[in-house]
């Protein structure tokens, strides 16, 4: 199985302590370690050689990447018009 990238994220631009850009950095975060860890063919990288190739070094940046939740597809099956 692989993940479905949605184009519609919010990703936080900047880190929030030390203001690095890493939103670019997403995308390919979420391919390098698409499959790592489930059984049989493991095609993607370990999250911290992922983490480790994009250069983000910094622990603030790191903890951006790591606990992201992309919540906006589950925020679109919400209708805020009141219907059913």
């Amino acid at each position: 199985k692989f993940i479905k990238i949605s184009k519609k994220m919010i990703i936080p631009i900047r880190c929030f302590t030390c203001g690095k850009v890493i939103a670019h950095k997403w995308n390919k975060y979420i391919q390098s370690t698409v499959n790592y860890g489930t059984s049989g063919d493991c095609k993607g990288v370990p999250v911290g050689e992922a983490l480790d190739a994009l250069e983000l070094k910094r622990y603030c940046c790191r903890r951006m990447i790591l606990t992201h939740v992309d919540l906006i597809v589950k925020l679109l099956n919400y209708n805020i018009l009141g219907g059913h």
